[in-house]
């Protein structure tokens, strides 16, 4: 297993994440060490295997400004999937221990602004800081056509989708619109979820795409936390039909409004989507195409994600 260590002030062998990612061997298996520091950079990681491990989430900082109505060099609007402050793909993926953050603000001034655009066939992330404002996480893949010109502008945009299973440990994600989207399968444990106000009428948490045979988002024991006003808030919508989203044993602020899911905009196909809740404090009356699960079920469920979505390795890379 190949270490290198990164450090701001020298003592490492480079003093920026990119040059570190970049040194490494494409099929070797490597850990990046990342001492405390805030690293301005947008960062692209394409390794086979590798782990990010910072020293902590208010120590080490990973930030860039990019906004999807922002202009790009190439003189377009930047669009949502060019915005990330880091992309990351390969096969095998951990990032622990540090705050990856998109700061350019939220959408009325920026657009969609992705933190963590994760592509990764297998990733983990365990003890991260995912933050921004619209659209903060992309679990990849995309979904396979675009509803717009250059709506998926970017990276992989034009490449065959592959799955994604994707592990969320104890991390804090904050956002607005959607701040939580894609087509990944993807199990959130233990982890906070901030609606951050920014004065809208309403936000969404989730904004699932996946297929109808996927197990799409699902969130064990979390946190729903904000200051935005009482039931202005929905657990997610639909970005595309059939997408899933799964609220498991989770503590839901007054934030969230009291039919917990939404359709996306107009659409009328929104009895396509698996939205589904058990064991949640909290809840409302929610509409009838919003699944409750018995406790049997809902156990079921959560072994599924597991198995599915946790690395065959969770142990910690960081002491």
């Amino acid at each position: 297993m190949l270490t290198i260590n990164v450090a701001p002030d020298g003592s490492g062998q480079f003093t920026t994440i990119s040059e570190a990612v970049l040194a490494v061997p494409y099929d070797c298996p490597a850990v990046i060490r990342i001492a405390p520091g805030i690293y301005r950079e947008k960062l692209v990681c394409e390794k086979k295997d590798i782990t990010l491990a910072g020293a902590g989430m208010d120590a080490t900082r990973l930030v860039w400004n990019d906004g999807g109505k922002l202009p790009h060099p190439d003189g377009r609007p930047t669009h949502t999937f060019r915005s990330y402050t880091a992309f990351f793909s390969g096969e095998k993926l951990r990032v622990e221990d540090m705050t990856i953050e998109n700061d350019a603000g939220p959408g009325a001034k920026a657009g969609q602004a992705i933190a963590a655009y994760v592509d990764s066939a297998r990733a983990a992330f365990d003890r991260v800081r995912l933050l921004g404002n619209q659209d903060t996480l992309f679990c990849a893949p995309l979904p396979e056509k675009e509803r717009e010109k250059d709506g998926f502008l970017g990276p992989r945009g034009l490449a065959p989708r592959r799955a994604s299973a994707q592990y969320y440990h104890a991390c804090e994600i904050a956002g607005d619109i959607d701040f939580i989207f894609g087509g990944a399968d993807a199990l959130f444990e233990h982890c906070t979820l901030r609606t951050v106000d920014n004065g809208l009428a309403h936000s969404w948490v989730t904004a699932p795409s996946g297929a109808a045979g996927g197990l799409g988002f699902v969130f064990w024991d979390c946190d729903f936390v904000s200051d935005c006003p009482a039931g202005s808030v929905y657990l997610g919508r639909p970005w595309r039909p059939t997408g899933k989203t799964a609220v498991l044993d989770c503590r839901l602020g007054a934030h969230i409004a009291p039919e917990g899911f939404a359709g996306w905009n107009d659409r009328t196909d929104t009895a396509l989507a698996g939205f589904a809740e058990a064991g949640s404090t909290g809840a409302g009356e929610r509409p009838g195409w919003v699944q409750a699960l018995s406790a049997a079920e809902a156990a079921a469920l959560l072994r599924t994600a597991r198995q599915k979505c946790r690395m065959e390795t969770t142990e910690r890379i960081t002491e």
